[in-house]
């Protein structure tokens, strides 16, 4: 009977586990408005981090013995992109016809790794809950990660995905709430920058040439703090 009733209990527990599992893969993305919650109001609202236009902004490295990397842009991007909500209603007109293409030419099999970066961090105001990004894979076993940095110069990276698919994929990733992104000591100071991403290669397939392609990053971010600042505060910057 004893054996009988844990085999019961194991089976209730990989079926709710079976069940969880179904309901993260059915919500797809992040619900930003359940990440993070520690204030009693919040004021979500998509924002444009950067749409990959200029190729001169971006920088690439990868280690001598590893192999070349080189940048371009290329017009295009993918069709499934949907307007920032509010952009048009304010009559905002942001160019949005290149996409930053990355080759790699690899010198040999291995744990391989290249980076991409801007020439300057990336700021997001108020506190990002999600950021995501349009990516073409061209279905290699891949990781990329993102590379973060807070307004202390402390630095984290997350895990995105897998570049295993064809064509286009938007790409989101939530903010854990480790990432330390307020300070009660400084109110004008929160929220945190993008200061690169990087891409680690499955060692079957890091051969021959690799090329990756990116387009529009944003960000899903709480501006309440930012909206309730009192205009009278100084600015903690001198």
């Amino acid at each position: 009977m004893r054996v009988r009733s844990v085999l019961f209990i194991l089976l209730i527990m990989s079926l709710v586990s079976v069940g969880i599992f179904a309901q993260s893969e059915a919500a797809g993305e992040p619900a930003a408005e359940e990440i993070g919650v520690d204030t009693a109001q919040q004021l979500l609202k998509e924002v444009s981090v950067t749409r990959f236009e200029t190729a001169g902004y971006w920088d690439a490295r990868i280690p001598i013995d590893q192999g070349l990397i080189s940048l371009r842009r290329f017009k295009g991007g993918p069709q499934d992109k949907e307007p920032i909500p509010g952009e048009e209603e304010a009559g905002i007109e942001a160019q949005d016809e290149y996409v930053l293409g990355a080759k790699v030419e690899f010198f040999k099999r291995g744990f391989n790794s290249f980076a991409i970066f801007p020439v300057k961090p990336l700021p997001i105001e108020g506190i990002t809950k999600t950021i995501s990004m349009w990516v073409v894979g061209r279905n290699y076993n891949h990781t990329l990660s993102l590379m973060l940095e807070d307004h202390f110069g402390n630095r984290a990276e997350i895990t995105v995905g897998k570049l295993n698919f064809s064509g286009w994929k938007k790409l989101t990733v939530a903010i854990p709430t480790n990432i330390v992104q307020r300070d009660y000591h400084y109110n004008n100071q929160m929220g945190v920058k993008v200061v690169g991403f990087r891409i680690d290669t499955d060692p079957e397939e890091a051969y021959g040439t690799y090329y990756v392609y990116f387009d529009d990053m944003r960000a899903v971010t709480d501006l309440f703090g930012e909206e309730n600042r009192a205009e009278d505060d100084m600015v903690d910057t001198w």
